[in-house]
């Protein structure tokens, strides 16, 4: 049976967003919000966890008034007590989405129990290939001469959640891997942008692996 996460006529989506570092694609979605408006838009970001003190991604969220948390995995006793609390900081939010903008650790069963199907995250090539945490090397070394970005929801699996949606790269003559990433960060964060604010806007389905966005299940029916 298909999950269904409806949006019709309701306030703007709550985003909880997670990062680790620079947060260039937490800043993409705060200047959409800005930009457009969080009505028109369809989301906001109501709160930025990370996994790490002192990460540009939370300088971004306080200067834009944004709540922070931070649970660092060395702070419990294991990674299980870890994963609880991380799930509980999130959820004190209430988000409709959480999204991964550069999410360095991998979150386990209590996590995805409070928050499966509505975990989204991006990954710098085309799901199924290249998953983990070289897409970009590993496309390079394979000889792909098409790669780019996934947006996808998160399950139990490395990379093995159902696509959203996805963005083509052309690897150039004379690309290396500092390169190629350049230009992928460019399409995830337009394409991140673009899925977060649909599945907000629109709502959507999961229907076994297949994806599909309020106006596009609309179409199947």
């Amino acid at each position: 049976m298909a999950a269904q996460h409806p949006r019709q006529s309701s306030p703007p989506a709550r985003l909880a967003v997670l990062v680790s570092g620079s947060g260039t694609n937490l800043q993409a979605l705060l200047d959409a919000v800005e930009a457009r408006g969080a009505e028109a838009y369809g989301a906001r970001v109501v709160a930025v966890g990370s996994d790490r003190e002192g990460v540009e991604g939370l300088r971004r969220a306080e200067r834009a008034g944004i709540p922070t948390f931070v649970r660092r995995l060395r702070d419990y006793p294991d990674r299980a007590a870890w994963d609880r609390a991380l799930a509980e900081a999130t959820a004190a939010h209430a988000p409709d989405l959480v999204v991964s903008a550069g999410f360095m650790k991998v979150v386990g069963a209590e996590f995805l129990a409070r928050f499966g199907g509505r975990f989204v995250n991006t990954h710098p090539a085309l799901l199924p290939s290249f998953p983990g945490a070289h897409g970009v090397r590993d496309a390079l070394a394979y000889g792909a001469k098409v790669t780019g970005c996934t947006v996808h929801f998160v399950d139990d699996g490395v990379d093995t959640g159902p696509v959203i949606a996805q963005s083509a790269v052309d690897v150039l003559e004379g690309d290396d891997e500092s390169a190629l990433h350049e230009r992928i960060k460019d399409a995830e964060r337009r394409l991140l942008v673009d899925v977060v604010g649909r599945l907000a806007r629109d709502g959507y389905s999961i229907e076994g692996r297949k994806v599909r966005l309020g106006h596009e299940r609309a179409r199947h029916q």
